[in-house]
């Protein structure tokens, strides 16, 4: 294990040809660094470099040599401590190796031949990040970690749509930094409602375990903006996931460390294989519709909850909610079911939420002000009200009330599916 208790330099810069060399160093030298820490070297060199000595705050590294430029970076992440800014240099004009490079974490990809101000924008660009706060801050870790688990009652339900809105408003409204994990590892769709490239992250993660830290969570997940990062994949569809689920609980505890807020986009299935990716979430968002089908797994579902995670808060979102006459079963037809209200309901707004996915942004980004998504504002402001009052000694209950008039015992649940499905068969 090299040693790197010695003090960080604040740059160190690697180029394969003199031209390069001779555009860095005056610029490097405006910025008060030490020119003669621009070397020759490629890719390979700096790895070298470094797995010897402590990594700069900046480092300057040249792909033009790399055959495989993505693979290679994250070989340079195993040797660089947390908190290195990485800009990169090549001769490949290409925008998705762009986003790749981008995506394994560095800060900027420049194209040969240099150009003075663009290396200048880009290590102006690096000192900001190096000096802004960041989540580990004093003042930020005086503020208890937030946490939710969103769960849908049914595919289609809109469980990504509701994890989305609350990351982004958790982040934006709230001004805390957000890791939103999409555990849907090969149809997730977080990334793509935020228009990102997910990234071979998750996947590296499920393949390399041990490979799981600090650094490892900041190379690998996607930013979406200063205070909200992704991690989701989209694994081929003829490889399935061997994992035991252990390998998630690691993520969410790196995100704990390096985030004061964690979303957890968890597919209802993950409840039965991996049950523990809930146990000690604060929260959960249960989001469902008002049918047959998403009543009778509502109530599993929360059921689910009350035995596996009794200390949780339980929040439950109607989405896609229709006038009254186009719904399946009302409001208070599906409260009566599952033994309790509904906590939020979200309008179905066809214009919006296409808005929202042309846009690649988020439902509650393009909605602002809009009625539709009042009530994700609200739901976003109590995940933060529930974790403060946790955290000052407040208890938590399971959810919100019971529906009016008394709840019917489970047989008279059941009973209650039975006769409206018998009602519509007698129809046809």
């Amino acid at each position: 294990m090299p040693d790197r208790s010695a003090s960080r330099d604040p740059f160190a810069g690697f180029v394969t040809d003199e031209a390069s060399a001779d555009v860095l160093r005056p610029v490097v030298q405006a910025l008060g660094w030490q020119a003669d820490k621009v070397q020759r070297g490629n890719l390979r060199s700096a790895v070298q470099a470094l797995s010897v000595a402590s990594s700069p705050h900046v480092l300057f590294v040249d792909l033009s040599e790399s055959s495989d430029p993505t693979n290679d970076i994250n070989a340079l992440a195993e040797v660089c401590e947390p908190g290195t800014v990485v800009i990169a240099t090549g001769q490949v004009n290409d925008v998705r190796l762009y986003r790749d490079l981008v995506a394994s974490g560095i800060q900027d990809y420049l194209l040969k031949p240099l150009n003075a101000d663009a290396v200048r924008d880009a290590f102006t660009q690096a000192q900001a990040m190096l000096t802004a706060p960041k989540a580990n801050d004093a003042a930020a870790v005086e503020r208890p970690h937030c946490a939710a688990v969103v769960v849908g009652t049914r595919g289609g339900a809109g469980a990504s749509t509701v994890a989305t809105s609350l990351a982004w408003l958790v982040s934006e409204r709230a001004q805390r930094s957000t890791a939103l994990l999409d555990l849907d590892v090969h149809f997730g769709t977080d990334a793509l409602a935020l228009d990102l490239e997910p990234g071979r992250g998750l996947t590296d993660a499920i393949e390399n375990p041990s490979r799981i830290d600090g650094l490892f969570i900041e190379r690998a997940m996607v930013r979406a903006s200063d205070r909200l990062a992704v991690l989701s994949a989209e694994a081929p569809i003829n490889s399935p996931i061997l994992t035991d689920g252990s390998v998630f609980g690691r993520l969410q505890e790196e995100m704990r460390n390096s985030f004061e807020c964690t979303i957890v986009d968890l597919p209802r299935s993950m409840l039965v294989n991996h049950p523990q990716l809930a146990q000690g979430m604060p929260v959960a968002v249960v989001v469902t519709e008002y049918t047959l089908a998403a009543a009778r797994d509502a109530i599993r579902i929360l059921a689910w909850f009350r035995s596996n995670v009794p200390e949780a808060t339980v929040l439950v979102v109607a989405n896609r909610v229709q006038p009254a006459a186009q719904m399946e079963i009302s409001r208070k037809e599906f409260e009566t079911s599952i033994e309790r209200g509904v906590d939020y309901q979200l309008v179905f707004d066809a214009k919006l939420a296409a808005q929202a996915a042309k846009l690649g942004k988020p439902l509650a980004e393009v909605g602002k002000g809009s009625k539709t998504v009042a009530p994700l504002v609200e739901l976003a402001a109590r995940l933060i009200e529930i974790t403060d009052a946790s955290a000052g000694g407040g208890s938590r209950t399971l959810g919100g009330p019971k529906a009016a008039g008394g709840a019917p015992s489970l047989l008279g649940k059941l009973g209650l599916l039975r006769s409206r499905v018998g009602a519509r068969a007698g129809k046809r």
